[in-house]
């Protein structure tokens, strides 16, 4: 049975945030508001946590999980990321976009693609999301709420809640987020490839 917490979007009470990040430490999943839809999370290290987010979207073992970060300088450790790069990313983070790096030796080979040896990195532009990150003081295992055969991420925490309750460990209500997925932006290659359209704005990384 899931927990409801209700938190304001912008100034997020600091016990209810404490109290989820027990919940994360515990090895919970949580589901959460972002600055592009609400997404399903857990810590790193826990791998029955992230078996129960690939249940609970039906995901194979090919699927990308993203790593959500509070800020760039988490970037090292995970990626591979050179001066002209860092660059590029700084100029577009915070914000609704995830980027397809070469991965670091540091990330665990479950959360990598099998084949590519790439990671999904993401800082979004959320207060409640960066209160998380703060408290947590480490990166987020994530991946969009949008259940099997839908198209659309889930955004009424009544109806996250009515579905998922039992799968659940904690659902975090911070109202809105919208109904579009972040832009997913590969960025392995000399030249950036942009994989998916979404919140983000495309032209800045258009060839």
């Amino acid at each position: 049975m899931s927990q409801l917490f209700r938190m304001h979007p912008d100034t997020p009470q600091p016990r209810l945030i404490r109290h989820a990040v027990e919940i994360l430490r515990k090895g919970g999943v949580i589901a959460y508001p972002t600055d592009s839809a609400y997404a399903l999370g857990c810590c790193m290290g826990e791998k029955k946590a992230l078996d129960r987010i690939r249940q609970i979207r039906q995901l194979g073992d090919k699927h990308n999980f993203s790593l959500i970060c509070r800020d760039l300088s988490e970037l090292a450790t995970y990626a591979k990321v050179d001066n002209s790069l860092y660059r590029l990313l700084k100029a577009h983070t915070p914000g609704a976009y995830t980027f397809i790096l070469n991965a670091t030796t540091e990330v665990p080979r479950r959360l990598m693609h099998p084949k590519r040896r790439t990671i999904g990195l993401r800082v979004p532009d959320h207060a409640i999301t960066q209160a998380l990150l703060a408290e947590l003081g480490e990166p987020l295992m994530s991946t969009s709420l949008i259940l099997p055969g839908e198209e659309e991420p889930m955004n009424d925490c009544e109806d996250i809640r009515w579905r998922l309750e039992k799968q659940l460990d904690l659902i975090i209500d911070g109202g809105y987020c919208g109904l579009d997925p972040t832009t997913v932006i590969s960025l392995t290659d000399a030249v950036p490839e942009v994989i998916r359209e979404g919140v983000g704005d495309v032209e800045p990384f258009a060839y």
